[in-house]
């Protein structure tokens, strides 16, 4: 046994400092990122922002209204050929991946799907616990069967294992374990990392192998956002933030729509016919009021992003990160009559 002494810090433990700044309006940010991809080459244009692969979430809906603001979902796994060969001709292919499973079964589907949908570039591999060997083998399989795709692998925390996965093909590692507003991981095995920390670790570990990270779990206000850029982060997926949306689908109760974690309960009832003998739920199933259309959501985070470039002088989002400062703190809002909505 041994422990970690280093403070390791999460959203909730700093502020960006405010730096001189040359701009003179929000509107002269750039959040329009431009990547080229270690192992497929793809070069990749857009606002890298991600709808995570959940029910409720990573819809086609939800694809279709993010792609009008150059956002980027992951589909849910659930989605076969048959849902993709309908919804595939709207997107594009700079916005949407396909999810899998590292099964026997997610594998043939994963092919049937692009077989028939070649054109999609993104693929996520995608799994609660990217630390066992056999994803890594797997990661390792998808990419000789693919080698012109752009891999998406996770979710780990750690500089090593992002290194790993790096190196056996993941063009993009997911970062986060436990973080997530209906992941109870944490509460049921102990298990995690704080996020804003493995933010910094694990992209510093990409970005020296010319890779790059998605910042998964943590964000309750565009203000996380901003700081998972300003950590380092390449993407930021959401998930409660984009969930409770009409794009999202779900029956809508008395105003309220249900929102759950994927290795919940009501998940693993819906996709996997109940929970196995051998593990335990590590999800939550909550409600939540009825939000609306995505797009105020979207404009909202965008205008908070585009806010926090002002305040630091970053001219754009490739830049945030250069520019940040983060000072450690006690509080982070006066909440005396309440927290922001």
């Amino acid at each position: 046994m041994r422990i970690i002494e280093e403070v390791k810090l999460d959203f909730k433990d700093v502020l960006f400092v405010p730096k001189r700044s040359t701009l003179t309006s929000r509107r002269e940010v750039d959040l329009v990122r431009n990547f080229e991809f270690k192992h497929s080459k793809y070069k990749y244009s857009g606002i890298p922002i991600m709808a995570s692969n959940m029910d409720g979430v990573g819809s086609f809906e939800m694809a279709r209204a993010l792609t009008e603001h150059q956002l980027f979902t992951c589909v849910v796994k659930s989605k076969g050929y048959a849902d993709w060969a309908q919804n595939w001709p709207a997107l594009t292919q700079d916005t949407v991946a396909v999810s899998t499973g590292i099964t026997e079964a997610d594998s043939k589907r994963l092919d049937i799907i692009l077989q028939h949908c070649p054109d999609i570039q993104f693929i996520c591999i995608d799994v609660a616990n990217g630390y066992h060997e056999h994803f890594g083998d797997f990661v390792e399989q998808v990419r000789q069967r693919y080698p012109n795709k752009t891999i998406i692998a996770g979710n780990v925390v750690t500089a090593d294992m992002t290194q790993e996965l790096i190196m056996r093909g993941a063009d993009i590692v997911k970062v986060g374990i436990g973080p997530g507003s209906v992941c109870t991981t944490r509460f049921q095995t102990g298990v995690g990392y704080p996020q804003l920390s493995a933010i910094i670790e694990c992209s510093d570990a990409a970005h020296g192998l010319n890779a790059h990270i998605i910042a998964d779990g943590g964000c309750t206000s565009p203000g996380d956002v901003a700081k998972a850029f300003g950590a380092g982060a390449d993407f930021v997926m959401l998930g409660g933030m984009l969930a409770g949306h009409t794009e999202g689908g779900g029956d809508i109760v008395d105003g309220k729509i249900k929102f759950y974690g994927m290795s919940s309960d009501t998940a693993m009832d819906k996709h996997n016919g109940g929970v196995a003998s051998y593990r335990s739920s590590e999800g939550k199933t909550v409600t939540m009021p009825h939000k609306g259309i995505v797009e105020h959501t979207v404009l909202n985070i965008l205008g908070g992003l585009r806010s926090t470039c002002t305040y630091v002088g970053a001219v754009n989002l490739k830049n945030l990160s250069k520019c940040t400062t983060f000072a450690r703190v006690t509080q982070q809002t006066n909440d005396v009559y309440g927290k922001p909505q």
